[in-house]
């Protein structure tokens, strides 16, 4: 049975609902009208305290927390920087590989890929050393070359790995003919020592000829080591010896010797 509380809420109920249906129609407009704008300002305040109680949780988020969220979002963001040096890393040695591999497509002689994988502590700048050795069919003597031109020969040869003297060195003297007079010299570190960065000396031209900044160097093929016709660097200085018996020349060479990654050993 429904209780005396009960009753007179049903009562209270009905009562106003018969007073809203005996209302004129402009009266029960206005009421709507006061029962929405109730409706909506009770909402927003709910809204509203809402919102304050969500600040409220962050304000007094922990510290602690806090700075472990801050941790993990800075070792992020290292994590990403690593990973786009290592993608930028792999994306230059696939294009250097992608040139050399085209380079070979164009060239006349036999050649084999290898890694410059060390230099010689005590020549740091006239010695590299080459992942292929004897396994590989490398031999004494057999020319190195970059996608620039010359770089050395081998010197000495392992199972795994060889010794390559670069061009400059002592023991690396190259035949060479100068493009347009023809004119043959012998290239060599240089009498006074070292000439700079990628700089060699071209002796022994005949004081008559024609020799100016710009002419091309090759190898000569005078010699049993180098096949003529290898691109070895440019004259960027001339002049006359000997009272104008002689005439020598620098040679800015066109391999970087510096930055050898990957070399080509001539092979046949």
């Amino acid at each position: 049975m429904l209780k005396k509380p009960q009753y007179l809420a049903i009562l209270l109920t009905l009562v106003l609902a018969g007073i809203l249906l005996s209302l004129p129609a402009q009266r029960k407009a206005q009421l709507k009208r006061w029962f929405g704008t109730v409706f909506v300002l009770g909402f927003g305040a709910s809204k509203a305290t809402e919102a304050v109680a969500d600040k409220a949780r962050v304000a007094v988020t922990p510290r602690k927390v806090l700075g472990k969220q801050l941790a993990d979002l800075q070792e992020e963001n290292q994590r990403l920087r690593l990973q786009l040096k290592q993608a930028e890393v792999i994306s230059r040695e696939n294009d250097r590989l992608r040139a050399a591999l085209s380079w070979k497509t164009q060239t006349r002689w036999e050649v084999r890929l290898a890694r410059v994988i060390g230099r010689d502590p005590s020549n740091w700048h006239r010695v590299i050393h080459i992942d292929v050795g004897s396994r590989d069919r490398i031999a004494e003597n057999m020319p190195v070359l970059s996608n620039e031109g010359l770089v050395g020969r081998v010197a000495s040869v392992g199972v795994t790995r060889s010794q390559v003297v670069l061009i400059g060195d002592p023991k690396c003297q190259v035949g060479a003919i100068l493009e347009p007079s023809g004119e043959a010299g012998v290239i060599e570190p240089g009498k006074t020592g070292n000439l700079g960065p990628g700089i060699v000396a071209l002796s022994y031209i005949a004081g008559d000829s024609e020799i100016k900044p710009g002419d091309r160097v090759l190898t000569s093929g005078l010699g049993p080591v180098f096949p003529k016709g290898i691109p070895v660097g440019t004259v960027i200085l001339a002049r006359s010896l000997d009272y104008g018996l002689t005439k020598d020349a620098r040679v800015k060479l066109h391999a970087n010797l510096n930055r050898l990654e990957h070399v080509w050993v001539l092979t046949n």
